[in-house]
């Protein structure tokens, strides 16, 4: 879904103060709101997070921290040190998206939120809900509708009892000299 830009701007042009987020949960939105804006990209600069964040102003917390939770702590991903909240992937190059269930999970943040408790979101921002569960991480995002991916496992009770070299070489031997 494409958001109306004026929309967006207005919350870039609005806070004079902090919205009083945790970090965590100010670089989900941030992250979030990148998404919808520039839907066709699949994920963004650590400083385009970080600038983003202080732009709208969503967090007292310092610099210095937003930007080791783009670099690290939010990313799923990577090694926790120490949290281990899976709100953000490491898709290489620098980048960063927000985690898609399915996404690669480092050992030690396995069951870790991937976004903030919903009543957490300041009203401004509580379409992000609709839009994470429906369009980013629902069956809009390619979930549940890849065919090629629903025949998986689906011919595993053919060779389960025969390996798969045997099996193969069983198929092959009625195809007669073919040389």
């Amino acid at each position: 879904m494409v958001t109306n830009m004026a929309e967006d701007t207005a919350r870039v042009d609005a806070p004079t103060r902090s919205a009083g987020l945790t970090v965590t949960n100010a670089v989900w939105i941030a992250t979030a709101l990148l998404h919808r804006r520039y839907p066709e990209r699949d994920g963004f600069g650590r400083e385009e997070i970080v600038h983003l964040v202080a732009e709208l102003n969503l967090t007292d917390g310092e610099e210095g921290s937003i930007r080791q939770h783009v670099r690290q702590h939010s990313v799923a991903n990577k090694k926790p040190q120490p949290n281990t909240v899976c709100m953000l992937f490491d898709p290489g190059g620098g980048r960063r998206r927000l985690f898609r269930t399915g996404d690669e999970v480092y050992p030690g943040r396995n069951a870790a939120r991937t976004h903030p408790k919903w009543d957490e979101l300041p009203g401004q921002y509580a379409d992000l809900r609709r839009w994470y569960e429906e369009e980013w991480n629902g069956v809009a995002a390619g979930q549940e509708t890849d065919s090629l991916l629903a025949l998986i496992g689906s011919g595993k009770a053919i060779w389960q009892d025969e390996p798969a070299d045997e099996y193969v070489a069983r198929l092959r031997s009625d195809w007669g000299d073919r040389g």
